[in-house]
């Protein structure tokens, strides 16, 4: 006579597929297994996975790719020289200074404005977002009509009032751009919060006894986060182009820093004769901008409660 197995199944993959997991964590780890998969399908997702893994390679061996100083070049002996020259594979710009090495150092500000207005931007948007979305009433009002006061103003616009107004330098950038990148996530999180409120699954925790806070912090916010992390994924392009405006009209990083936007506005003078000096950090821009939107697609794609579903 046969007999039920009492083992799991056998392998990791078996493991992670389980339709009966046998703990939280296993749950937990097929969850993001499936995710994995579903986002794995996504070839142009990958690309731009693989585009903002080498991102952040750069940035982290910078001082080791880059083959000369950021800041210092050869005024006399290598200003201006095109790209393919002896030892400069971009070229130079007008101070002599290595377009590459500058390029390489430059992934470093750019990912340091993507992880400062994430980590400020996102939490400030869902915690007012999912405490609106559940408080309701007067709550929901006064703190919608905040978030409608920043979205009137175009965000570029915004950003450079708060930078005029608190001083050029990339800290000041950074902050602007947070102060303005909150009010959508605001904004998703309190429609998803909305659908959630009245669910079985709040009323049985409310039911529990857990106050307003716990549920909002522990229960609706955990829901919220697909979302949200999709939204931010897909702002990042945004807030690049926005810091590299920022630093394109001289209110972002200040030289000698090597800021792909300042390095672009350093060489609008010499666009026609020496393109290489703006071309270099455009590309650069639009190659990064492009990851993050491919990336936020596949995101997108793979956290999409309708798509988990098929």
């Amino acid at each position: 006579m046969s007999q039920l197995p009492t083992q799991p199944p056998v392998g990791l993959r078996d493991w992670l597929l389980s339709d009966r997991p046998q703990s939280r964590r296993q749950a937990r780890f097929g969850r993001m297994y499936a995710v994995w998969n579903r986002f794995a399908e996504n070839r142009l997702a990958l690309i731009g996975l693989a585009i903002l893994l080498g991102l952040l390679f750069v940035a982290i061996f910078a001082g080791v790719l880059a083959p000369h100083s950021p800041v210092q070049g050869d005024l006399r002996n290598s200003r201006l020289l095109p790209p393919g020259s002896p030892g400069f594979w971009l070229g130079t710009d007008d101070q002599g200074r290595d377009i590459l090495s500058r390029l390489l150092y430059g992934s470093r500000l750019t990912l340091l404005v993507v992880f400062l207005v994430a980590i400020i931007a996102a939490p400030i948007g869902l915690i007012m977002g999912t405490v609106a979305g559940y408080a309701g009433g007067w709550v929901d009002a006064i703190l919608m009509r905040i978030t409608d006061i920043f979205l009137a103003f175009p965000k570029l616009v915004l950003a450079l009032a708060l930078v005029a107004a608190l001083g050029p330098g990339i800290e000041n950038a950074i902050l602007a751009i947070a102060v303005t990148s909150w009010p959508p996530y605001a904004r998703i999180a309190r429609a998803e919060t909305m659908t959630f409120r009245n669910s079985d699954y709040i009323s049985a925790v409310r039911l529990m006894g857990a106050s307003p806070l716990r549920i909002v912090f522990l229960h609706i916010i955990p829901l919220c986060m697909s979302s949200l992390i999709v939204r931010v994924t897909l702002d990042m392009a945004g807030i690049i182009l926005t810091a590299a405006g920022l630093g394109f009209l001289g209110l972002g990083a200040q030289p000698p820093l090597p800021e792909w936007g300042a390095m672009i506005a350093s060489g609008r003078r010499f666009i026609l004769d020496q393109w290489w000096v703006a071309a270099m950090p455009g590309f650069a821009i639009l190659i990064v901008s492009l990851g993050f939107n491919l990336l936020g697609d596949g995101l997108r794609d793979a956290l999409d409660p309708k798509e988990a579903g098929q």
